[in-house]
């Protein structure tokens, strides 16, 4: 199941795996994006610290871990190709996985439903 946040990450849960990324909203409001800064295996993130850094030909900006956890991946593609992010925030522009270690933070976060309400009254 997919959850979000208000500042527009998505953490995509199978198990006790998270992964994390932004939204389409959140990569059509950076516009271009030309680097990305994903962290590294093994760091311990706490639910809204800053995980990752995008940059873009407008801005850039932290992208806040939704859940609490250990990385166990960063994607490397962004790396080389950071226009990923641009082409498919939803599913290849991913940032970073997880493994998560308080599920139910889980709660906190909102639905698809409730994030498509939220970013409609933007």
């Amino acid at each position: 199941m997919r959850y979000f946040t208000e500042d527009h990450e998505w953490v995509d849960v199978d198990g006790d795996i998270g992964t994390v990324g932004i939204t389409d909203y959140a990569q059509g409001q950076l516009g271009d994006i030309v680097f990305v800064d994903v962290p590294e295996e093994g760091k311990t993130v706490a639910k809204g610290d800053e995980a990752a850094v995008v940059e873009s030909v407008k801005a850039a900006s932290d992208v806040y871990s939704p859940v609490s956890g250990t990385v166990i991946e960063g994607n490397a593609a962004l790396g080389d190709e950071p226009g990923l992010v641009n082409e498919d925030a939803d599913g290849e522009g991913w940032f970073f996985k997880l493994t998560l270690s308080d599920p139910d933070e889980l709660k906190e976060l909102m639905d698809e439903a409730r994030y498509e309400a939220f970013v409609a009254k933007l």
